[in-house]
């Protein structure tokens, strides 16, 4: 199809949705009101619909008293019966897909509901919208001559008691319209076989042919993939492969650790990076300008959000409070109310807002996903700005990490003890250290207090993980695949235990 026919029919499309996301611009607070009452309304009839008493709702704060906050686990009883065929429990409609995530800190697999609403008007719906976004910025785009690169974690699909599971992605491939594989590769053939290794240097093999404008996955899988890519072409970057390509879609984890890495892959200032923010449980946010990677909340997505400071989160003063009250700079974690039927269910993500007018954010981490044995408070978000600054400092690329505690002992004191794998490791490991230590004082200031003469923690331990170290362990715990996560920061030692011992 000719370029003008393309960019018309997209324009087309992107005034009739733009008038929709002015409106929840203009009228955030309406606009998720309006939202909570037509899920209670909907809801209503339900089981957990009658126990709370959705019908006589009238307003936020009866909402929030009447249903308390909850997690899988609270959920799990009801969500268990609905994988078995029984309906109206949690949503009016039956739920037939439950998208399979394991996340980064449960061994156990989660069966998240995926209604049928969600799939449309919150999954797919905001799939057009990155679309539309992203060419609105970019009038002259070439996006939709070429193909979409698309990698996700999908593995087959599994079907019982009249419902279906896997990962999220590969219900959203089962589901899609049999024109859109026409856009997109790999085919959905190759993006739904289970073997993770086999499958990779399937996608290299198909992918390698095609005119491919567009990727989009998770950053660390796909960095091992566009590796492969260069390493079976001999290409001495992308673009010799692509010359169209222009846009990489990336979410699921920080861009932070892989932005030098993809930079000598993408050489030039011409190619563009959007991050998106999705999860199994909702897509909730969305880049929306060429130059700032900040996400727009979607607010009309099916979902009702609430937050809880993360100053107050697990204590006996935690407060949950609606988007009209969040504070920009603050660290929040996200609640959730859902067109699938999950209730002021905490997603164990956390954000901050950088902006309220309109709201924008930031996804700072995971509410288990910190260290804080010793009060200092240490998240992601500060962890990778600290590694970005040293990595540049030390001419140094960081394929994978993780961090946890040394825990107090007598009179010893406690500290961090770090595994990185490296894919250029630093000249001087023992400056290398130093810098991380003064970085990561630099941005947090109770790291810095704890730090200060060796208060309460030593300075951090840190070991040059082997080649392959991630990967491998990756694999040994059967989570291969592009919708699995390293856990980067906690507050016991059983990952970087594990680790430890492959590393030997």
């Amino acid at each position: 199809m000719p370029i003008p026919i393309v960019n018309s029919i997209a324009s087309w499309f992107l005034k009739k949705r733009f008038h929709q996301i002015e409106l929840f611009l203009k009228y955030p607070v309406e606009v998720q009101e309006e939202l909570l009452q037509n899920l209670l309304l909907k809801a209503k009839n339900t089981e957990i619909g009658k126990e709370y008493g959705f019908s006589s709702i009238m307003t936020y704060r009866e909402f929030a008293d009447r249903v308390p906050v909850s997690t899988y686990e609270d959920n799990e009883a009801r969500i268990e019966r609905a994988r078995k065929g029984e309906a109206n429990i949690f949503w009016p409609k039956p739920i037939k897909w439950f998208a399979k995530s394991s996340g980064t800190t449960n061994a156990k697999s989660k069966f998240i509901p995926v209604s049928q609403e969600s799939l449309e008007d919150c999954h797919y719906a905001a799939s057009k919208d990155l679309l539309c976004m992203y060419f609105n910025n970019n009038p002259e785009s070439q996006l939709f001559v070429g193909k979409g690169l698309r990698l996700g974690g999908s593995k087959e699909l599994y079907r019982e008691n009249g419902t279906v599971f896997g990962d999220l992605s590969a219900i959203l491939i089962d589901n899609m319209p049999f024109w859109a594989e026409f856009s997109s590769t790999p085919s959905n053939e190759i993006s739904l076989m289970s073997d993770w290794e086999t499958k990779m240097q399937a996608i290299v093999d198909e992918t390698i042919k095609e005119n491919v404008t567009s990727l989009a996955g998770v950053p660390s899988w796909m960095l091992v993939l566009l590796n492969n890519v260069i390493e079976t072409t001999g290409a001495k970057d992308l673009f010799e492969v692509w010359p169209n390509l222009e846009v990489y879609f990336h979410g699921g984890v920080s861009f932070e650790p892989y932005v030098e890495q993809y930079k000598n892959l993408l050489p030039g200032n011409q190619f563009k990076y959007y991050e998106i923010y999705n999860a199994s449980e909702g897509f909730f946010a969305i880049q929306d300008q060429n130059h700032s990677n900040e996400l727009l909340l979607m607010l009309d997505y099916g979902i009702f959000y609430e937050f809880i400071p993360m100053s107050t989160f697990g204590t006996t003063s935690q407060r949950v409070i609606p988007l009209s009250e969040v504070e920009a700079g603050e660290n929040y974690a996200i609640v959730i109310s859902t067109n699938a039927g999950l209730w002021r269910y905490m997603v164990g993500d956390t954000v901050r807002f950088t902006s309220i007018k309109p709201y924008r954010i930031k996804v700072t981490g995971r509410t288990k996903h910190h260290i804080n044995v010793f009060g200092e408070e240490l998240i992601i978000e500060n962890a990778e700005a600290a590694l970005r600054k040293v990595t540049k400092l030390t001419d140094t690329e960081i394929v994978d990490y993780t961090v946890a505690p040394i825990f107090m002992e007598g009179k010893e004191k406690g500290a961090h003890e770090w595994i990185i794998e490296f894919k250029r490791p630093p000249e001087d490991f023992a400056n290398f250290s130093k810098l991380l230590d003064l970085s990561l004082q630099e941005v947090n200031s109770d790291y810095e207090a704890k730090r200060f003469n060796n208060t309460t923690l030593n300075a951090p331990k840190i070991h040059c993980g082997r080649e392959r170290l991630f990967y491998d362990w990756l694999k040994k715990n059967d989570k291969l695949g592009g919708q699995h996560k390293v856990p980067r920061l906690s507050n016991s030692r059983e990952y970087l235990e594990e680790l430890l011992s492959l590393n030997a």
